[in-house]
């Protein structure tokens, strides 16, 4: 019986930042998907990766993204895209994390994020990262990216987390919404469920738990 759920946050607790490229791209004219195209170019040494494990900071994520975008012909700053990040809350993905909790389930956040914003959801303000600040109270254990120097889909992540946890892969369920991530916790032994919005997520983890769908 799996007894513990590990969550992604942008794109899973929250709406997906990439709605928020989608129509920066859309305003300025650019290429659909640019700003994923740039993300997914070099992914283990772009500017991306490298502000995800703090290893430049603001200043120089917004320099050496510019950069990236020139290359491929297009002008955007790096500053523009973190405005972005912070996505909108999803109430019915904290009412399944409050009925984990209540039924005993071990809960898990495993966030890519950046030094940037407020907290660990890159807030732009104070008022939203105390919300978020409050969700992330739910998880017995969070593990960001930025903090750790090691970002998903590195395998060394989830095993952090599973460690932590004190628990074995066959008894967690792992949920993102990115395939890329969800490959590692599965091959890991981890149920993981790609997340494609609120009502097919919440689902598959009612499924994969063995619970009447009808509780989230």
């Amino acid at each position: 019986m799996r007894d513990t759920v590990i969550f992604d946050f942008g794109g899973v607790i929250t709406s997906s930042p990439f709605e928020a490229f989608n129509r920066l791209e859309r305003e300025r004219g650019l290429p659909e998907d640019l700003i994923r195209q740039i993300n997914a170019t070099n992914p283990d040494e772009n500017a991306w990766a490298l502000f995800e494990r703090a290893e430049i900071d603001a200043a120089g994520f917004d320099a050496q993204f510019a950069e990236e975008a020139r290359a491929l012909g297009h002008e955007l700053r790096g500053e523009d895209v973190l405005l972005l990040l912070s996505g909108d809350i999803r109430p019915r993905m904290v009412h399944a994390l409050d009925w984990l909790k209540r039924s005993g389930y071990r809960l898990g956040c495993i966030t890519n994020n950046v030094p940037a914003g407020e907290g660990a959801g890159m807030s732009r303000s104070a008022e939203k990262a105390a919300k978020v600040a409050e969700i992330m109270a739910r998880f017995d254990h969070v593990i960001e990216s930025s903090k750790v120097g090691i970002r998903k889909p590195d395998p060394r992540i989830y095993e952090m987390m599973l460690e932590t946890l004190g628990k074995p892969a066959d008894k967690c369920v792992y949920l993102d919404d990115l395939g890329i991530n969800c490959k590692p916790a599965a091959q890991l032994g981890i149920h993981a469920i790609k997340v494609s919005d609120e009502t097919q997520a919440l689902a598959d983890l009612a499924d994969a738990l063995g619970v009447d769908r009808a509780v989230f």
